[in-house]
């Protein structure tokens, strides 16, 4: 059978560092509640996050209520959901533009056969699949899909569907694009399940070429963990003032329960110390934690993941994609990987790989 391989992976984000003027906004939305504001600080300081980043370029003075240069998000006054996907069509094809181009695919954008897109953080039709198609010099024939609306865990379905064109399609070489727009979705709100939104999402995109060309991650597996009775814990819903997210601050202990229950099947029988590499989604520093622990990894496996938190943040489906990324560009001799992100359902979606000959 053939193995597909993801030969290449390249990222962008937008210009502006977001992460201080965005936690301070948030501070203010609490108001003089003292509790909720010792909660969030105790947050913040713990969040193990430096940098994010945004389209929106933030004022260092908050006195007039707006959080943007442009006022987009101005408090008493937050865009509803059509003023948010008009900045989305506006916006998020030149920065999946820039992911694509930094692949470097010069003449061999030709021969691409396949395009993928996850995205849960805007929609339109014509959309981002045909302004690629366009705007990349794609083949006009190239086959298209979107995968919308499955959160952090996206990139790793869109993993998966590409092995399968692959192992299929021998020839078939897949551009694939994960996109997210996380800070079009910020809410006015004290609710602190809401709120965590202003302390760890942001801007990102990813772009990979996966082929049965024997350079970079072998894929070599796929497995899909659900935790039973937690459909309440992550949800994101499309409502009048945007895209609602809850995310329940009983994720970390969920995801540490079901991966200790789950390893033997997640890892196909092997040990939790035969695996060299850890492509963890950061979906938070206690998520990373319950992860570390979970599955008992030493003090330095997770170091990639919470680097990519470090500098960038959540960026929802796009993010493990840098986790990978870091991997791809580091020296390797043989060496086995697992990878794995989480989202709504609860949902654990998981890779086994391997670098190197």
């Amino acid at each position: 059978m053939t193995t597909a391989y993801i030969n290449k992976i390249a990222t962008a984000v937008p210009d502006n560092d977001v992460h201080t003027a965005f936690l301070s906004f948030a501070f203010s939305q609490l108001g003089d509640n003292p509790r909720k504001l010792q909660a969030f600080q105790r947050m913040a300081d713990r969040g193990g996050i430096d940098h994010r980043y945004s389209y929106f370029l933030p004022r260092t003075d908050l006195s007039n209520g707006a959080l943007d240069h442009d006022g987009f998000y101005v408090r008493g006054q937050f865009p509803n959901t059509a003023a948010r996907m008009r900045a989305f069509e506006r916006l998020a094809p030149q920065l999946a533009i820039d992911a694509v181009e930094q692949l470097g695919l010069r003449a061999d954008r030709s021969t691409i056969t396949h395009l993928l897109i996850t995205c849960c953080t805007g929609f339109s039709a014509p959309g981002l699949d045909l302004e690629i198609v366009e705007r990349c010099g794609l083949h006009p024939s190239v086959e298209r899909t979107m995968i919308g609306f499955m959160g952090c865990y996206a990139a790793m379905n869109a993993l998966k569907l590409a092995r399968h064109i692959v192992r299929s399609e021998p020839n078939a070489r897949v551009l694939t694009v994960n996109l997210e727009l996380c800070t079009l979705h910020l809410k006015e709100t004290d609710d602190m399940e809401q709120i965590l939104s202003f302390m760890i999402f942001a801007d990102g995109c990813a772009a990979s070429l996966i082929s049965a060309e024997p350079t970079g991650i072998a894929m070599d597996r796929f497995h899909t963990v659900l935790a039973p009775d937690t459909s309440d814990l992550i949800t994101w819903h499309i409502r009048e003032s945007g895209f609602d997210m809850i995310l329940s601050g009983m994720v970390p202990s969920i995801i540490h329960k079901a991966l200790a229950i789950e390893t033997d099947a997640i890892l196909a029988g092997a040990k939790v110390p035969s695996i060299d590499l850890w492509a963890v989604h950061p979906g938070g520093r206690s998520v990373l934690d319950a992860v570390q622990h979970a599955l008992r990894l030493g003090p330095s496996a997770l170091n990639a993941s919470r680097d990519v938190l470090r500098r960038f943040g959540n960026m929802s489906s796009a993010t493990v994609m840098f986790v990978l990324k870091a991997m791809l560009q580091a020296e390797h001799k043989r060496a086995s990987g697992c990878g794995m992100a989480f989202g709504p359902g609860l949902v654990a979606e998981t890779m086994l790989f391997h670098t190197g000959n």
